[in-house]
């Protein structure tokens, strides 16, 4: 990699928020791979890109040789060493355990190039605490994609103490290209600036769900129609998947200590019984057609 431009980028994981950010790669004109431990997982991106991008291409929102060219820099693997051996950047976007990131990039910094940068795609880790267990803490950031990727037209980049100018740099460099608008934080705090808002309303949407001041039902609709948010936090929840949002708050409260980060007991009781939202199914609402629109 030159200090000017970042030619291959390789995203780890290809789950909800994986997949669709190794497309906005390809998307931008960067040679991708998209890399996943289980076959399954890459096989079930396939069929969810090859089906958004031909949606695309009929609403007239992408041409068909854009579409095409797109998928021809898109390649496929499980090898985590073939994925790290030849890209400028690496975005990680697996589960929202602190352990399980760390032992990702432990292994990615025994297997990549010493000037590949490391990005993080955490909705509320700082990644100080995961380039602690590498060698290249300036080379280190959040990129933070908002779900669905290819939808939410944001990215919170944001610096450790540590980062450098250049790391910050290439990273808004490539959001621009992604075609996304980069924001760009100086200053660590865990959640960040989006959902430290949103954890806000969804802790007191809860508060008052779990006080019997109001059924769930009715505070997604007051949100809706009195302060003209788009969907409501219940349904919120179901959209991004209320397991992340559980991992996001057992995360925050193993590092603050603080009771009220602690994942709220209708929280813990839905993803005990395997009631996740959309993608399962059932969450606060049932969806009988499971999956997302795009």
């Amino acid at each position: 990699m030159t200090n000017e431009q970042i030619q291959s980028i390789t995203v780890i994981g290809a789950g909800q928020m994986g997949h669709q950010i190794a497309m906005l790669a390809a998307l931008g004109g960067y040679e991708t791979i998209l890399q996943d431990v289980q076959e399954q997982a890459l096989n079930e991106a396939k069929g969810k890109l090859e089906a958004i991008m031909t949606k695309w291409v009929q609403k007239g929102k992408l041409s068909e040789d854009r579409k095409l060219a797109a998928f021809s820099r898109l390649q496929y693997t499980s090898d985590l060493e073939k994925a790290a051996e030849g890209a400028d950047l690496i975005i990680e976007a697996v589960v929202e355990k602190l352990d399980v990131k760390q032992d990702v990039f432990a292994k990615l910094d025994k297997l990549a190039p010493a000037e590949t940068i490391f990005a993080t795609n955490s909705s509320t880790i700082v990644n100080s605490l995961l380039a602690s267990v590498t060698t290249r803490p300036d080379k280190f950031i959040n990129m933070h994609f908002f779900f669905p990727p290819l939808v939410m037209d944001c990215v919170e980049v944001v610096m450790s103490d540590q980062t450098s100018e250049e790391t910050a740099k290439q990273a808004m460099k490539v959001t621009q290209r992604m075609n996304r608008t980069g924001v760009l934080l100086r200053k660590e705090i865990s959640g960040f600036v989006a959902n430290r808002i949103l954890g806000a309303l969804q802790r007191e949407a809860l508060y008052l769900y779990e006080e019997g001041i109001v059924d769930y039902k009715d505070i997604d609709l007051i949100c809706r129609k009195a302060l003209s948010h788009p969907i409501g936090p219940f349904e919120l929840m179901d959209l991004s998947g209320i397991d992340v949002g559980y991992f996001v708050m057992q995360q925050r409260y193993n590092e603050t200590g603080n009771p009220e980060d602690k994942p709220n007991a209708s929280i813990e009781e839905k993803v005990k019984q395997g009631h996740l939202g959309r993608k399962s199914g059932k969450g606060w609402y049932e969806y009988p057609n499971q999956g997302v629109k795009h």
